[in-house]
């Protein structure tokens, strides 16, 4: 038990050695938190000196307590947060100081506050604001600070944290979100080209049904990534808003979002060509399993539609993406279609009917799966076109 224990803690001290490394050495989101962090902890201790050390005030404690969590992961949340920081403070300090005044006794001002408090702090307006105000009418009546005095001290201490929370986050290094978009976006192009690659090799040595469904099971899982793309561009559209960065600072815009839609489809369709073969494959299969020479076809298609899944991935971030050898590898996938094509006619002539169906409905989806990688290959500035003959 106790190796077991070491060996975990061992392996936790690596993983936060590895991200303090990772935050010292290169960009991202250990970077982008180890930053966060900093200027949290900054805007606590300048509120401190101002409303502690130097104005001495006696309510000082609301005005770090304030700034340290609004300095949020973006400037819109830190003004809404905020802005409910602020109101719930104001509730729950006015709930405790009325409750206070109404039965003279701090036990019976807590039984009538803070089930008021509780309730509000629940309300889905104030969000994850809310559980300032029975915090706050707790710390009111533990102190006895429920004197108009008090009450305005509480205040005034709790809107300078909040300004200088969301003035600390706003003007040193706002963030923005747009790593978190291309990040997405690269896996989407990485994890496909690696399936399809996968692919090609298992049907060249002669696939069995669950390499099939482990495909399928793969093409299925890049919904994780698409979704991934969904929040990263919430997270980017909310970072822009009220975020003097973007012209403070010159930022590298967001890839475009027909990018998003273009791989919506080739993942859509990525399951609809693997769950073909997972039909077609096995004892158990719903459809005849194709000949040896139709599936012959499929390797070269899958490999060329993978280089093409590669170059768009690398035009994301280039500056001068390699439109001609994108252009070479939508022609060999073409080429290979229309190979596989001609099989499908000749078992349709041979009245081989299962066959045909089976050969047709490979046909169908890879046929879709290239229509929407070649209406992407104007997404990449400088591509060259490549049309099917």
């Amino acid at each position: 038990m106790a190796v077991a224990w070491w060996r975990r803690a061992g392996w936790e001290l690596s993983a936060v050695a590895a991200s303090v490394r990772r935050a010292l050495t290169t960009s991202g989101p250990e970077r982008d938190l180890a930053v966060q962090s900093l200027k949290a902890a900054g805007a606590a201790i300048l509120a401190w000196a101002l409303v502690g050390w130097w104005w001495q005030a006696p309510m000082a404690l609301m005005a770090p307590w304030t700034a340290v969590v609004l300095v949020q992961s973006t400037v819109y949340r830190s003004l809404r947060a905020g802005v409910q920081q602020l109101v719930v403070i104001g509730v729950g300090t006015v709930l405790a100081a009325g409750a206070a005044a109404l039965t003279g006794n701090t036990m019976a001002a807590m039984a009538l506050a803070l089930p008021l408090t509780v309730l509000l702090g629940n309300y889905p307006r104030f969000g994850d604001q809310g559980i300032y105000a029975p915090t706050t009418a707790v710390f009111v009546l533990a102190y006895s600070s429920f004197s108009g005095t008090a009450v305005f001290h509480r205040l005034f201490e709790a809107l300078v944290g909040a300004v200088i929370g969301i003035g600390v986050n706003a003007l040193i290094l706002p963030p923005v979100h747009l790593r978190d978009v291309r990040d997405s976006l690269d896996r989407l192009g990485r994890d496909s080209a690696a399936l399809l690659r996968d692919m090609a090799q298992d049907v060249e040595n002669g696939y069995a049904r669950a390499s099939a469904e482990q495909w399928y099971e793969r093409a299925w899982r890049l919904a994780g990534p698409l979704q991934g793309l969904h929040d990263a561009r919430m997270w980017t559209d909310e970072s822009h808003r009220f975020n003097p960065g973007r012209r403070l600072r010159r930022a590298p815009e967001a890839p475009p979002r027909d990018w998003d839609s273009h791989w919506y489809q080739v993942t859509d369709h990525l399951e609809s060509v693997t769950g073909m073969l997972v039909d077609t494959a096995g004892d158990w299969r719903r459809l005849a399993a194709p000949p040896e020479h139709v599936l012959g076809c499929l390797p070269e298609l899958f490999r060329a539609t993978a280089d093409v899944c590669e170059a768009d991935r690398a035009a994301i971030t280039s500056s001068r993406p390699d439109g001609d050898a994108r252009g070479r590898a939508m022609e060999r996938a073409w080429e290979s279609h229309r190979r596989l094509k001609a099989q499908m006619l000749d078992h349709h002539h041979d009245q081989d009917h299962e066959i045909a169906t089976a050969v047709g409905g490979l046909v169908a989806q890879t046929q879709q799966l290239l229509y929407v990688l070649d209406a992407g290959r104007d997404l990449g500035a400088g591509r060259d076109a490549a049309h099917p003959a």
